[in-house]
């Protein structure tokens, strides 16, 4: 399969003042989609402008036409599967049925507090994502949903007519413990990483290269348990959080090459950030723009 190329423009600009205009030159770019965070803040932009992910994506699916559109990615720190599944219904119908949703099971970031809960365990994370996913999968295949679980209950939720994508628009999970992989092999159309974190700060970028391969083995061996053929699924890189870092953004030829190496564990789909200038995704917007529109048809 040949490699596709994405990217995600984080919501922080004004729609008015730059938003739309990204949204719509990553469609003119030829990008395959454009994809946001779904956090309440993050990191470092704690402090300044950062907009709601699904009125972002339903204000961009208004101002594009074939790009595709998504989350990347949506936890349970903050939504109710119930609620959530509503909004994709919506945001699926005014798309045109462009959208995919990206999943996992959050983090210890701001979201995981700002409605004044404690922190969940990795292990909470874990057993609320494992019931999560399942639950959502059949609000958005089912017109009548009643369940009552540990974490999460529906009591005669409907979702009519359904999304415009049948049986539902695409799960893209993240995930690179057992369990999430499991949930990506049962659940999933594409499975997500951004690598092996321990090795951000001192790992090398064939250490990293190792460490995927094995995360694709162990996704293999989670669809052979669910009698799933791996080559169903979509493997999407985000990139920016491997040893690498932004170097790849360098130049086209630097994309090239780490394009090429990822391409060649199995991966079907990268994604880079639109630059932001003063920030970790700091990158010269002229070679990003080179990137797009010449990088893929390098790679054949």
């Amino acid at each position: 399969m040949s490699l596709r190329l994405s990217t995600v423009i984080l919501p922080v600009d004004r729609w008015h003042e730059g938003g739309r205009a990204k949204w719509q030159r990553a469609e003119e770019l030829g990008f395959h989609a454009a994809y946001t965070y779904d956090h309440l803040s993050w990191r470092s932009f704690r402090d300044g402008p950062w907009f709601g992910a699904l009125p972002t994506l339903t204000a961009a699916a208004t101002a594009t036409d074939r790009l595709r559109l998504g989350t990347l990615v949506t936890s349970p720190n903050f939504r109710h599967p119930v609620t959530l599944a509503k909004e994709l219904i919506s945001l699926d119908d005014i798309s045109g049925g462009r959208v995919t949703l990206g999943i996992g099971a959050g983090g210890n970031g701001f979201d995981a507090t700002a409605l004044g809960q404690e922190a969940w365990t990795p292990k909470e994370r874990a057993d609320r994502f494992g019931e999560f996913v399942p639950l959502l999968d059949r609000l958005l295949t089912e017109g009548a949903v009643s369940q009552k679980g540990d974490f999460y209950t529906a009591e005669e939720a409907r979702n009519l007519p359904g999304c415009v994508q049948r049986p539902r628009l695409p799960f893209a999970v993240a995930a690179t413990g057992p369990r999430g992989l499991k949930l990506a092999a049962r659940h999933g159309q594409a499975w997500v990483t951004t690598g092996d974190p321990k090795l951000y700060e001192e790992g090398t970028p064939e250490q990293s290269v190792k460490a995927l391969r094995g995360q694709i083995e162990r996704l293999g061996m989670a669809c052979a348990e669910a009698d799933r053929d791996v080559a169903d699924l979509d493997k999407i890189l985000l990139h920016g959080f491997t040893p690498d870092r932004n170097r790849p953004l360098e130049s086209v030829d630097a994309f090239v090459d780490f394009a090429g190496r990822h391409q060649e564990l199995g991966f079907t789909e990268i994604v880079i950030h639109w630059p932001i200038a003063g920030s970790d995704f700091a990158a010269d917007l002229s070679i990003f723009e080179a990137i797009a529109t010449e990088a893929i048809g390098r790679l054949g």
